[in-house]
């Protein structure tokens, strides 16, 4: 199995515990919590940001020093509505308490202490479509570069109908040379619907010395430290993901394919 295909740790509790150290590279964490009703989770960023994703269900949840209330409305992912989010800047301890089943993402990046601890959405999160044909997709930007909410990370949501492809044409943001390109690590915590399909991802870079494709399930997370890295959702099943980005630079910034980049040129 590929080294960037992260398969839950079991179906409750902590089942995602992704670090720069056990990625291999030096910003993105991602972790992930499933929670039955009075279960609880907490922890300290110490030098890290992050911010806390109501994937589905409700918890009671406090950081930063404040107690935040009851979070969360989403029961299932494929309702597609935006979730409930929250902002904690480094140096904070968070707990929640579950008051449905939850599930929980956790995503973190370096922080430097430029932004207070605050609530994101649901009504704040843009909803966007992009793409044609059987390249369309729509998004949840949670947050982006266009909202000044966080140091170093950036944070989404896409939903890729059955039959279609996402993160496409293939594009890459690996090099450090803003205006052009940004240097982002990325993650992609994928479910299905219905949740015993699969859906596809390739990891690959233009000169052939990363090229990995792997068939996804509900649950997993894939790595991206590098190159291209497009995916697809059988006909039958539909698609979401949840992307964490972090680097140097705050900024989204990439660059197709360019044997691909014709699609880009055409659809525009």
């Amino acid at each position: 199995m590929s080294k960037l295909l992260i398969k839950p740790q079991g179906t409750t509790g902590k089942v995602h515990d992704i670090t720069p150290d056990s990625a291999g590279w030096g910003y993105v964490g991602f972790q992930l919590y499933r929670l039955e009703a009075g279960e609880t989770a907490s922890g300290s960023l110490g030098d890290r940001e992050a911010i806390f994703v109501f994937v589905e269900g409700k918890g009671q949840f406090s950081g930063g020093g404040r107690d935040w209330g009851v979070r969360g409305d989403r029961m299932d992912v494929f309702e597609k509505t935006p979730p409930h989010c929250l902002y904690l800047p480094n140096g904070s301890d968070w707990a929640v308490t579950a008051t449905t089943r939850l599930t929980l993402a956790v995503c973190t990046a370096p922080g430097a202490g430029g932004h207070a601890a605050a609530a994101i959405g649901p009504d704040e999160v843009p909803q966007l479509t992009r793409g044609k044909g059987t390249n369309t997709r729509h998004i949840n930007a949670i947050a982006m570069e266009e909202r000044d909410v966080a140091d170093s990370l950036l944070v989404t949501e896409v939903f890729t109908p059955a039959g279609h492809w996402s993160s496409y044409p293939p594009h890459r943001h690996d090099e450090d040379s803003f205006p052009h390109m940004t240097y982002l690590e990325e993650t992609y915590y994928h479910r299905l619907n219905p949740a015993q399909g699969f859906g596809i991802q390739r990891v690959f870079t233009e000169d052939g010395t990363l090229d990995e494709t792997m068939a996804v399930a509900d649950g997993d997370v894939v790595l991206v430290p590098k190159g291209h890295h497009p995916c697809g959702a059988p006909y039958g099943y539909e698609m979401y993901y949840l992307n964490v980005m972090a680097g140097p630079l705050r900024k989204w910034r990439f660059q197709n394919h360019p044997d691909h980049d014709w699609i880009a040129q055409r659809d525009a």
